[in-house]
């Protein structure tokens, strides 16, 4: 597991603690192909979890960062992973949490179960 987390990840990690996530792995690289920021277990289900985090609305929303290319990315790297540690592909989802500074708090809204 690595280390090296930016603020919405830990945002994120926090979240899903507290809904009973158990952390496999975080920042789980495939080469040039891509990254998963979050990778979690819950019943058995394996979770790959895509965080986009904005501090204001300057740039857009959390939910316009996610783009085709980037769902591609993460495709092929799901795909390695579960390759990698034998993992039966229909046991897995893909998930985004997209988290908003509000104030002196955050708006964190968890897509579940994206179709990549």
């Amino acid at each position: 597991m690595h280390k090296t987390w930016d603020e919405g990840e830990l945002i994120a990690i926090r979240y899903l603690q507290k809904h009973s996530f158990a952390i496999r792995d975080t920042n789980f690289r495939f080469g040039r192909f891509g990254e998963i920021d979050i990778i979690v277990e819950k019943f058995g289900r394996i979770h790959f979890i895509e965080v986009k985090y904005r501090k204001n609305l300057k740039f857009g929303t959390p939910e316009e960062a996610i783009i085709p290319s980037k769902l591609r990315k993460c495709q092929k790297t799901l795909e390695f992973y579960c390759k990698k540690y034998r993992i039966n592909p229909e046991n897995i989802q893909f998930d985004v949490i997209a988290i908003l500074k509000w104030k002196e708090s955050y708006k964190v809204t968890h897509y579940k179960n994206i179709s990549l």
